[in-house]
């Protein structure tokens, strides 16, 4: 199974979208399931896992309504608030959705750069691997490290790091960086999403060789079994069309077996999620 495990669908809000800017104003649109499938139909995609883009319960109801109603959505990674007080009812809420699989938090956007170690977000993380909910970790790179003391903290919950911590490849910037991600090694908990490359990059001036320094150093700390693919469509188009995006991973990965291309392609994403074939 063939799995894109990041992109999103939304209905554009001006005000509450305001992060499209106007240099994005390629995606100030409607994006929606009817958009994506032949895109994932022409690049050979069996599915994929929609993550939030507004952080909202609507928005939960929003995209497993889309999940309701296609089977290539095979899972939703939502939004909830971690810190309040009714957290675990609110698991046990989506726990009743069989395509909810996990959830992620805005962090790289938090004024406060640790907010992911209060004591009441770790709360509400920690209560998520008892429900069978994954997260996903959106950071900068000055993040990082406190994203190594969370998942230190949390041996047992599944982790992935989106956009790969979005690293300043745009000005071919990787030494700290690198320092940081090589901490995750160890950490079999934690995987990587090798998506959201290309906004990182120049948008108007970029090629797949810009990205090898980078997919070198999460090959080396994650290995074949803990990389899955994204596209991070739609975002992405403001760089790159999908099939370029395609491209750019499996050009990088074209000399792995069959079996360590299906793993990045697919299987790891459908283990971590736990997707149904």
């Amino acid at each position: 199974m063939k799995i894109d495990a990041h992109q999103h669908f939304w209905k554009f809000d001006a005000v509450r979208d305001s992060w499209i800017t106007d240099d994005m104003a390629i995606i100030r649109n409607d994006f929606l399931p009817a958009d994506l499938e032949p895109l994932l139909n022409e690049n050979g995609f069996d599915g994929c896992i929609v993550v939030q883009s507004s952080q909202s319960e609507e928005e939960n109801l929003f995209q497993l309504g889309n999940a309701g109603q296609h089977e290539f959505i095979k899972g939703v990674v939502g939004w909830v608030d971690l810190q309040a007080e009714d957290i675990e009812d609110r698991l046990a809420h989506y726990r009743q959705f069989e395509k909810m699989k996990g959830f992620r938090h805005v962090l790289q956007g938090e004024a406060d750069r640790a907010l992911m170690l209060k004591p009441e977000f770790k709360r509400g993380l920690g209560m998520l691997n008892s429900f069978g909910f994954t997260y996903d970790i959106l950071i900068f790179p000055d993040q990082l490290r406190y994203i190594q003391e969370l998942v230190e903290f949390f041996p047992d919950q599944p982790f992935v790091i989106d956009h790969i911590a979005k690293p300043d490849i745009k000005r071919g910037k990787i030494d700290h960086w690198k320092d940081d991600i090589q901490a995750f090694a160890s950490y079999e908990n934690v995987s990587c999403k090798v998506s959201g490359m290309v906004t990182e990059a120049n948008w108007h001036n970029w090629k797949n060789e810009d990205f090898y320094p980078y997919l070198d150093v999460i090959f080396e700390t994650f290995g074949t079994e803990r990389i899955m693919f994204g596209s991070d469509w739609p975002v992405c188009l403001v760089a790159a069309t999908y099939a370029s995006v395609v491209n750019i991973v499996q050009s990088y990965f074209s000399n792995l077996s069959p079996g360590e291309q299906e793993q990045i392609w697919g299987k790891n994403a459908a283990n971590f999620y736990r997707l149904k074939s």
